[in-house]
């Protein structure tokens, strides 16, 4: 393990206070021109050197004709040109000094026999100039807690706590709207490609480290140091959760992996094997990848796996239910002394069986505080899934029925959403030990919904994701627990 991040060789493509950029121009359909624009759309605050053989100016930058042409020697190269010339191209950024760069170019070993006899090549050039570099095949880096995005796609979200490390570039660059979308963003974002000089064992490392990473990521087609993996990761799990997507363990899979960045892959029983001898929690799909991310990065470590739901409706309320006793959670009866303070607040077709089905709002303000704060306060209770049904549909109504004005309805909905997320986050101040995870069939991007996400508590979009995300937090801490007494 690395005794600080500044030691990772990732560090200086990470956080880069220069960049050498070769392949944009002024013809903005072209990857590199597209690249570039993202990075100067998030606000990158570094000097950037676009290199070019006959354009002065590219994309409002001072151009050079070569890379000696460059005043100063920069911390990282950008390299997205035709596959014959990045040999030349990053023997010459060598020549000048620079020691890591970003090779998105493809053509390499993925492309059969000849690529992997060139990229033979590329790796021999980094050696003899001592280069460390991402790809080739990749999209790079994304950090936006630096503003450095040199991706295709803009970075339409806020900085965040998701470390990704991925064998697949679309990855890092395709979820940004995503994972905003659900309540979350990157902290660094890492496309190995090839993995001709930095892997995915390096990547995790660097993102142990990482102080703005609160949990990692991994999209794994294959491992090549399975060795050092699992020393890596054991290393991490017992302070920061791993979730992985593994695609490698069917045939269809492996020959993907192999035709996209010529991973070699293993049995599926073999990858669990190695998540579970690390602690890392294994994700079947992408979108239970950053689900359980989300969970794990947000929710406090639960004392137990017992759970009470609240809800407005039996279908959702027993839904939820089935969906906890399939991933392992209890639903546990409340005790009295909670039923008796849940009395004045409930219709009397309210069920105070688990799940907690209130069918009626006799008092909206309740639903949003007191109901759920005296279920957490039962010694039953370890975490509390809430069914939410958006309020603002019911206030838009009930001001247009009293004939005010559409412009002060909408005001005046999102002011009382506002108000009801602000009562429901709450909780967690009064209730920090014990995790707090909602569910809607509505968007997520309603106003009261939305307002949970960007305060950090979990919503999920059905149950089942819900419970799962719930079921993963559990075992990660169970599992940590019994890493740290084997280890005793």
């Amino acid at each position: 393990m690395i005794r600080s991040i500044s030691e990772s060789p990732l560090y200086p493509i990470v956080n880069p206070k220069s960049i050498a950029f070769f392949g944009a121009s002024n013809t903005f359909m072209r990857m590199g021109s597209i690249m570039l624009s993202s990075l100067q759309a998030l606000g990158f605050e570094g000097e950037i050197f676009p290199i070019h053989p006959t354009e002065k100016v590219v994309r409002g930058l001072a151009a050079y004709t070569t890379i000696m042409d460059v005043p100063k020697v920069p911390d990282l190269a950008v390299i997205v040109l035709p596959t014959e010339i990045v040999c030349q191209t990053l023997d010459d950024c060598g020549k000048k000094g620079i020691r890591h760069a970003i090779v998105v170019s493809g053509g390499f070993r993925e492309a059969g026999p000849e690529g992997a006899l060139l990229q033979k090549e590329l790796e021999a050039i980094a050696r003899r100039h001592d280069i460390r570099f991402l790809g080739p095949n990749c999209l790079g880096v994304a950090n936006l807690h630096l503003k450095l995005n040199p991706t295709p796609i803009k970075a339409d979200c806020p900085a965040g706590f998701v470390g990704l490390a991925s064998q697949s570039g679309s990855f890092i660059t395709q979820m940004f709207n995503y994972l905003h979308r659900h309540g979350m963003g990157f902290s660094t974002a890492l496309s190995v490609g090839n993995e001709a000089s930095i892997d995915i064992v390096d990547c995790l490392e660097y993102l142990g480290a990482c102080p703005d990473t609160k949990v990692i990521t991994l999209y794994i087609e294959g491992i090549n140091r399975g060795n050092k993996f699992v020393e890596i990761a054991k290393a991490i799990t017992p302070r920061k959760p791993i979730v992985a997507l593994y695609v490698g363990g069917s045939e269809t899979g492996k020959q993907a992996g192999l035709s996209h960045t010529g991973s070699l892959s293993g049995p599926n029983e073999i990858y669990d094997g190695i998540f579970k001898q690390c602690g890392i929690i294994r994700a079947r799909t992408l979108t239970e990848l950053f689900d359980y991310a989300l969970a794990l990065g947000t929710l406090p470590r639960p004392a137990g796996n017992r759970v009470v739901v609240q809800t407005h409706s039996g279908g959702p309320g027993a839904t939820a239910a089935d969906s906890c006793g399939r991933s392992g959670l209890s639903l546990p009866r409340l005790s009295p002394e909670t039923v008796e303070k849940l009395k004045p607040l409930i219709p009397k077709t309210a069920s105070t069986a688990n799940p907690v089905d209130m069918t009626f709002s006799k008092n909206p303000a309740e639903d949003f505080f007191s109901i759920p704060d005296i279920l957490l306060q039962d010694k039953q209770t370890d975490m509390l899934l809430a069914y939410f049904v958006s309020p603002g549909i019911f206030i838009e109504r009930i001001l247009g029925e009293m004939g005010i004005e559409e412009d002060l309805v909408a005001l005046e909905t999102d002011k009382l959403s506002i108000d009801y997320a602000e009562k429901f986050f709450s909780l967690t101040r009064l209730h920090p030990d014990k995790p707090i995870v909602g569910f809607t069939y509505r968007s997520l991007q309603e106003k009261m919904i939305r307002t949970l996400l960007d305060r950090g508590i979990p919503v999920y979009q059905d149950p089942e994701r819900a419970v799962r995300a719930m079921a993963a937090v559990w075992k990660y801490y169970e599992k940590r627990e019994s890493m740290k007494a084997d280890a005793a």
